[in-house]
């Protein structure tokens, strides 16, 4: 399992019975989690909780008056976390393994000759953009949402990394792709966190059974002879690690590269348990 384990700002205290007590900064939030399905031991103070309503999504219930948005540090980064009416907090810590695997590639290959080119597709709030941003890659940010977009500046600016080279594009991911293409645009990491489901801002339809495939086929056209990685994130329930390996290894018949999938995750401070968030495929370009 891949275990994002250099967090100092956050922490999962304790899950279980469906939920998860986790610590962002010096605020503590009760959060559903359907993989905590073991016994909960904590019973202590959280500050908001997110409940759960039975036709589907939730509110918060807070405690205390908290801030509308605070921020969190991670290594050399600084990201803005809020509370959302999707239980969300805008950022994903499990992520921080991956962004350390990408950040030591590029440390690896970049140069002063030509920059290092990376796509991020379905980027959200930007933390992988901002780890490539911090060790020199100039980012490509792509996602269908804008004020999700915006959100990803804001975290970019709040990391001091305003000034790096770093494109916010909203647009459906396939349509940008296929575009890029056209244009005859090349990058040297492509990075990809698609959704279950959803709809681009024109309506297109994306379900990652059907579409995935086909997404990643065309994000090979991308690369560049000096291409170095590519990555596949997933939260979909029952697309195992494996899956997301075998569309690499399809896709990138034709490319030597090293190929490696498995579970991403975070240690539970109670007991050391760890708690499964998902699951992300790896290429290594040679």
């Amino acid at each position: 399992m891949y275990i994002s384990d250099n967090w100092k700002d956050y922490e999962i205290i304790d899950a279980g019975y469906g939920d998860k007590i986790e610590r962002w900064g010096d605020v503590i939030l009760r959060r559903p989690d359907p993989q905590a399905a073991w016994p909960l031991e904590y019973s202590g103070y959280v500050d908001a909780n997110y409940i759960r309503s039975n036709t589907g999504g939730g509110h918060w219930e807070y405690n205390r008056q908290l801030d509308e948005s605070w921020t969190i540090k991670y290594r050399d980064l600084k990201f803005i976390v809020r509370p959302t009416g999707f239980k969300h907090t805008g950022l994903f810590p499990e992520q921080a393994v991956n962004w350390d695997w990408m950040r030591s590639i590029v440390d690896k290959n970049i140069s002063d000759d030509k920059p290092f080119k990376v796509l991020n597709l379905f980027a959200y709030t930007g933390g992988a953009t901002c780890a490539l941003a911090k060790s020199g890659a100039h980012v490509v940010h792509v996602d269908a949402a804008k004020s999700i977009v915006s959100w990803a500046k804001d975290n970019l600016n709040c990391s001091g990394l305003g000034d790096k080279p770093v494109r916010f594009i909203v647009d459906d991911c396939m349509r940008f792709v296929l575009r890029e293409q056209r244009r005859g645009n090349k990058y040297d990491g492509i990075l990809m966190d698609p959704p279950s489901y959803g709809r681009g801002p024109n309506g297109e339809m994306w379900k990652i059974e059907e579409s995935l495939y086909k997404l990643v086929e065309e994000c090979v056209k991308l690369l560049s002879d000096d291409a170095r990685f590519m990555l596949i994130n997933s939260y979909t329930t029952g697309l195992a690690p494996s899956v997301l390996k075998n569309v690499l290894r399809v896709a990138l018949k034709d490319r030597k590269c090293n190929i490696e999938s498995d579970e991403i995750g975070l240690h539970i401070t109670r007991d050391n348990l760890v708690l499964p968030c998902g699951a992300s495929g790896r290429a290594e370009l040679l």
